[in-house]
């Protein structure tokens, strides 16, 4: 990939942004949407060099919106909740459609959605690629009136009537200007909850019957996916003790997401151990000390493949290692990892291991 530049002041980017979003005109939560796709993209797609450019296929944005909007789309309170001010939501219908052609029975997650409605799955990415090229990707950068200049990525190619074919003739692809992939990925834990407010608040203002307090956690919280599958399978495989403190766990112990749910979205098996209560609680959202990421990361592959296959689920493990490697190495020296129950430790970016520096192969979606 080529494209370098001097390096990206993170806090002068994030600055820029969050203005941008806070000026310009919003009459949908699609801007946000994008943004935090984008944001993810870059943790899991970090260039080797702080200063180099990024390729984004906006068929992986897509991917990644649907995941954000899919337990968005379920009804609240008997709702369906409203994320645009105007009256047809291309993105939301599409997603509602996948759905509930997937959901014959339960609460299904969009990895499995994707194996079980594949022609349907591909559909959707193509029909919500198109939207973000055609509504945010073009106006995200932006503020009213179409002031400003780019910031983020080229976007002279895009426009509100373009064709797929086009997108294609264009590679696909927006590219990040030089060093901007590795300032969003050291912004991401404070972009994230920064999107999520101005979410809520968006959500609120196009819901004007709204007055519960807890619509972010409908909105972010985690679905509650069935973990059961996953929790006999791991114990199945690699015995009834906390990853953690190694204490012996009762039938139903936590299954807990190694590297947190709020950096990291991963569902699958690689990212999924378990925990006795008192680990999981502790843990929570912070940054896991890389020993713990390790040992998670150094299963048999193999092992979780197979346990995948049986149980039909999703193993993830390249994605895993690839938010693994853009979390850590997005971390500047010092900050906070949980070691174990109320022991916190910090990240040396001094010595780090061979594979949090090194590059990884192209990872898929699933």
């Amino acid at each position: 990939m080529d494209g370098t530049g001097p390096p990206t002041d993170p806090l002068a980017l994030g600055q820029r942004v969050v203005a941008v979003l806070e000026t310009g005109a919003r009459t949908a939560t699609y801007k946000l949407a994008t943004l935090s796709a984008l944001v993810g993209f870059c943790v899991e797609h970090l260039p080797a060099e702080p200063a180099a450019a990024l390729d984004v296929p906006i068929d992986a944005l897509a991917e990644r919106v649907i995941d954000l909007y899919w337990s968005q789309v379920r009804p609240f309170d008997g709702h369906r909740l409203r994320q645009s001010s105007q009256p047809r939501a291309r993105i939301l219908t599409a997603v509602e459609a996948l759905r509930s052609a997937a959901n014959t029975g339960g609460v299904v997650g969009l990895s499995l959605a994707r194996l079980r409605k594949p022609d349907l799955y591909r559909e959707t990415v193509a029909e919500v690629a198109l939207t973000l090229a055609q509504q945010p990707l073009y106006r995200l950068q932006r503020l009213p009136g179409g002031r400003g200049e780019p910031f983020l990525y080229d976007d002279s190619w895009l426009h509100s009537g373009i064709t797929r074919a086009a997108i294609v003739r264009q590679g696909g692809a927006i590219r990040l200007f030089p060093g901007v992939a590795a300032a969003l990925a050291r912004l991401s834990g404070l972009l994230t909850p920064t999107l999520e407010i101005l979410w809520v608040q968006d959500v609120r203002r196009y819901n004007a019957f709204l007055d519960v307090p807890d619509i972010a956690g409908h909105l972010f919280g985690r679905e509650r996916v069935s973990l059961t599958k996953p929790r006999v399978a791991l114990r199945e495989a690699f015995g009834a003790r906390c990853f953690y403190c190694a204490a012996k766990l009762s039938d139903g112990s936590p299954v807990d997401h190694v590297l947190p749910w709020s950096r990291a979205p991963l569902d699958g098996l690689a990212n999924l151990v378990l925990a006795c209560g008192a680990c999981n609680t502790d843990k929570r959202d912070s940054l896991p000390a890389l020993a713990h990421t390790e040992r998670a990361l150094s299963r048999d592959r193999s092992v979780l493949e197979q346990l995948a296959a049986d149980i039909g689920w999703p193993t993830q493990y390249d994605r895993t290692l690839a938010a693994a490697r853009g979390l850590y190495r997005s971390s500047p020296s010092g900050t906070p990892t949980w070691q174990g129950r109320s022991r916190t430790g910090t990240w040396d970016t001094v010595f780090p291991p061979g594979w949090v520096v090194s590059t990884v192969p192209e990872i898929g979606y699933a």
